[in-house]
């Protein structure tokens, strides 16, 4: 596995110090003083949890499970909390990109505009880049300009080959840059598409045909449906990856803009309700501000 993705994040205390006020010291603060679980107590505790975007299920599971027990106290719900989260996360799945050595690697990135998903795109170039590999982009959301200006800047600044057609066919930008890789040995493509959910049948049949000619043109290929979520959207984010993963059965997500959001907790939800583990993090503005995510570490930083 690469070097860049087993980077140790030392800024991720201060980065998710909001989300840990929301989803740990809100909660314990209200909590742990109190002798024992009353019904107020619990479902004041509850209201603190969903108010912290980690969803009404898991909040009412996570406090339905310290009704009528006597085994947990409130002095206790820290780390009560932060074992069930644990566990949750480690239930997900591997934190860990996929990637295969001496073969091509493609990496299907989706997600409603304005999430980041370009900058991601950039970023995870120059990372690739970075360990000696041949990238190419592949711009997938040909009908917005902005999008495809916006990458070929990325391109450059991260040393990265792009395939771009203004107005083309998604699926046959895929299709020249999967042909290009083949003739010229690529190591990896990264292709962006369109997040319009505005006309969400158009969008997903557009993102099913491109995932379909990559299964043709390239079978074995495929290495992550990532979806790319705001940090800041909260509970959104779990109505847009319900909607990406009945398109193209996502495998993981990305979260950008998590530095200074307080609903970090969407991790959580994703976790919880998709089995979709998070893989990336983007942190900041900086090429090197895309970071790989630990669950370890990530729970030892919202806790501490």
């Amino acid at each position: 596995m690469f070097g860049f993705f087993k980077d140790k994040f030392n800024n991720l205390k201060e980065t998710v110090s909001n989300t840990a006020q929301a989803l740990v010291g809100n909660v314990v603060n209200s909590v742990s003083q109190e002798e024992e679980f009353s019904q107020f107590v619990l479902d004041d505790m509850e209201d603190m949890l969903i108010s912290a975007d980690l969803g009404v299920n898991y909040a009412s599971e996570l406090v339905d499970k310290l009704r009528n027990q006597t085994k947990v106290k409130p002095s206790e719900v820290k780390n009560y909390l932060k074992q069930e989260f644990l566990k949750t996360l480690n239930e997900a799945g591997d934190n860990n990109i996929n990637y295969v050595d001496d073969a091509l690697n493609i990496y299907f990135i989706c997600g409603v505009n304005g999430v980041g998903k370009t900058t991601l795109i950039g970023k995870l170039a120059y990372k690739f880049k970075n360990e000696g590999k041949k990238v190419l982009i592949a711009a997938g959301d040909t009908f917005r300009a902005a999008a495809e200006e916006q990458l070929d800047i990325w391109s450059k600044r991260a040393g990265a080959d792009i395939i771009r057609r203004d107005k083309a066919d998604p699926a046959s930008v895929v299709f020249e840059a999967i042909d290009k890789t083949q003739k010229e040995q690529f190591d990896v493509i990264l292709v962006d598409t369109a997040g319009r959910l505005q006309n969400k049948f158009n969008l997903m049949e557009e993102l099913k045909k491109i995932k379909s000619v990559i299964e043709k043109k390239a079978p074995d290929a495929l290495r992550e449906c990532m979806l790319v979520l705001d940090a800041n959207t909260g509970q959104n984010g779990l109505q847009q990856a319900k909607v990406f993963m009945e398109a193209v059965n996502l495998t993981s997500v990305a979260l950008t803009k998590l530095d200074g959001s307080a609903k970090g907790a969407i991790v959580l939800a994703v976790a919880k309700e998709m089995k979709l583990p998070v893989k990336l993090i983007g942190v900041g503005e900086k090429m090197e501000d895309l970071k790989s995510f630990s669950s370890q570490d990530f729970i030892e930083a919202i806790f501490e």
